[in-house]
């Protein structure tokens, strides 16, 4: 009953409840309930039914084996609370069963889509790196276009993405290599972090499974070097804002009102305004940190809405001005392996769901939507 024991201990950290709260709630002594959640008796039917009814899960959720993930990259913060933790141990589970699945599937359909990854000079700028796989992805013009469909480039690269509201507000994003079916990335995409954070993330973890190859080989904690972040950070920006891209869209847009122009550069390349704020710094055209209280200030003026302060060039979660919305940032591969795999009657409706993480009625709507377009 190891699993139980490990899962129970879990949930209630999840919940930020005391042995003795569930206990009473399950109606069972502390004692007892202690003597489970350490491993030493196997409760019986009807207390384990009152503990996962106490719990708000299911029996199931409390009994199943526990995955592990070999080359898991997550940074944390090194100060969470043990509710923090257990939260983010939930997750990890969350995403080896998704990726479990996703492996399946692929094997099943025979679907396997690998990952070519670039040969990288170690000791290249991540901005150069950037750079090399941009023209890699979109050939000659890969120095001027945007990203269209961040999504769309890295699923047809083979690297398999899972976009979920994760219920953590101090989760952005993590990323899985090799050793585990990847590489994969996770994505949070609770409503307070705006789409366009959520593009950064997915350009950062990029970055990492790139620059930082070696840090995935038998990873199965929480990683915190700011070193590789910042590396990341410095990837990512390249990878999604070329600096000669931004450039030319930033000259086509000088005639307009300053605040207007950061608005709509910003949204051709889908990122937050204040990357661009901090690539207007960075090229010695603004002074920081005057040019984000100038933006805020103006911006008011303009539209007559007040803009949070948060800090640069960090790119932490901030209200975003015409932000973009879900429909920006929405991957499909999986999908469509179910989708493949139901009309090849390999799975069933309910393990469709169980697949996609949504009920079973609302995949039966899903099912019904597909008979509209043939």
């Amino acid at each position: 009953m190891k699993e139980l024991a490990i899962n129970l201990m879990r949930f209630r950290k999840i919940n930020g409840q005391t042995q003795q709260v569930v206990a009473e709630a399950a109606g069972i002594s502390r004692v007892a309930y202690r003597n489970i959640e350490k491993g030493e008796s196997t409760p019986r039917k009807s207390t384990l039914d009152a503990l996962a009814k106490v719990l708000n899960i299911s029996v199931m959720q409390l009994l199943e084996p526990l995955p592990r993930l070999k080359s898991l990259r997550l940074r944390a913060n090194s100060e969470r609370t043990t509710q923090e933790i257990a939260q983010s141990e939930q997750l990890i589970l969350r995403v080896a069963h998704w990726l479990s699945d996703f492996n399946d599937l692929e094997a099943l359909l025979e679907k396997k889509d690998n990952f070519a990854l670039p040969k990288i000079n170690a000791l290249s700028p991540p901005e150069v790196v950037a750079e090399n796989i941009r023209e890699e992805w979109l050939g000659s013009q890969s120095k001027k276009d945007c990203i269209s469909n961040l999504c769309e480039l890295l699923e047809n690269a083979g690297i398999k993405l899972f976009l979920d509201d994760f219920k953590l507000n101090s989760f952005f994003g993590l990323s899985v290599g090799f050793a585990d079916g990847g590489p994969a990335i996770a994505i949070n995409t609770r409503k307070n972090i705006s789409v366009e954070r959520q593009i950064f993330s997915m350009a950062h973890e990029l970055g990492h499974l790139l620059l930082h190859e070696e840090s995935y080989e038998n990873s199965t904690q929480s990683i915190s070097n700011d070193d590789q972040e910042h590396e990341a950070d410095r990837f990512a920006a390249a990878f999604l804002m070329p600096q000669a891209a931004f450039v030319e869209e930033w000259n086509e847009n000088r005639g307009l009102h300053w605040i207007d122009a950061v608005l709509k550069t910003k949204r051709h390349f889908k990122v937050s305004y204040q990357m661009i704020l901090h690539q207007l710094v960075d090229m010695g055209k603004a002074k920081s940190p005057d040019i984000y209280k100038k933006f805020r200030a103006d911006y008011e003026i303009r539209y007559g809405k007040k803009l949070h302060w948060k800090e640069e060039p960090k790119l932490q979660i901030g209200d975003e001005p015409y932000q973009l919305d879900p429909l920006d940032l929405m991957e499909d591969r999986l999908g469509s392996l179910v989708r493949d795999a139901l009309d090849q009657e390999y799975i069933t409706t309910s393990r469709a769901a169980e697949i996609l993480n949504i009920g079973i009625e609302e995949m039966r709507e899903r099912i019904s939507s597909w008979k509209i377009v043939q």
